[in-house]
């Protein structure tokens, strides 16, 4: 009889999310991934079943925990379009920190897979979406207590400013200056004014 299969799913999924993203799917080996995760093959294909299993697991794990961030903040403003600003001035900060990670993983993803990948594009979209709702659902609200104008177009805006985001996140790969990030994201927060 198999011994039941003993680890912190969230940790492996840290693990696997940070080889990952680092590497990116197609450099990284089953190897690498046991490496970094601490389990035995078996392990892995049980709860994974694949190398990709394991991949989506740990995008879906990341997706979550993006989503859930933006929208702390957006709740926790004092207001929608103040949650907006504190997050894309958040942003900024962190394209020019030269000690945080780099790029963002469902980014990385979408260049280098959805393309040509229906199942991982499906799974991207979905965070995306997510994301791109919870800034319409603040813009809404915005619009509703009289900050954003009326001619302004929620769903238009929250388009942009989620095509904003992963601009700004392909900008964090190339290590920009304070000021260069600043610059794209007050350009970015004009179009709310």
């Amino acid at each position: 009889m198999a011994r039941p299969v003993q680890f912190k799913h969230e940790d492996v999924l840290d693990s696997a999310m940070q080889i990952f993203w680092k590497q990116g799917y197609a450099a990284t080996s089953v190897t690498d991934l046991i490496a970094a995760t601490k389990l035995k093959p078996g392990s892995l294909y049980a709860a994974f079943k694949s190398k990709e299993g394991l991949f989506l697991a740990a995008l879906d794990h990341y997706g979550e925990r993006s989503a859930e961030r933006i929208r702390q903040t957006l709740t926790n403003a004092d207001s929608p379009l103040a949650g907006i600003r504190g997050y894309f001035h958040q942003m900024a900060r962190s394209a020019a920190d030269s000690t945080a990670q780099h790029s963002c993983f469902l980014v990385n993803t979408a260049l280098e897979l959805a393309r040509n990948d229906e199942v991982v594009r499906e799974h991207v979209n979905r965070y995306f979406d997510r994301i791109e709702n919870l800034f319409l659902d603040a813009l809404v609200a915005a619009r509703k207590n009289g900050e954003l104008a009326p001619e302004k177009d929620p769903a238009a805006l929250a388009t942009f400013l989620m095509s904003g985001i992963w601009g700004l996140r392909v900008l964090e790969g190339t290590h920009p200056t304070q000021e260069r990030a600043a610059v794209v994201v007050e350009q970015l927060l004009q179009q709310l004014e």
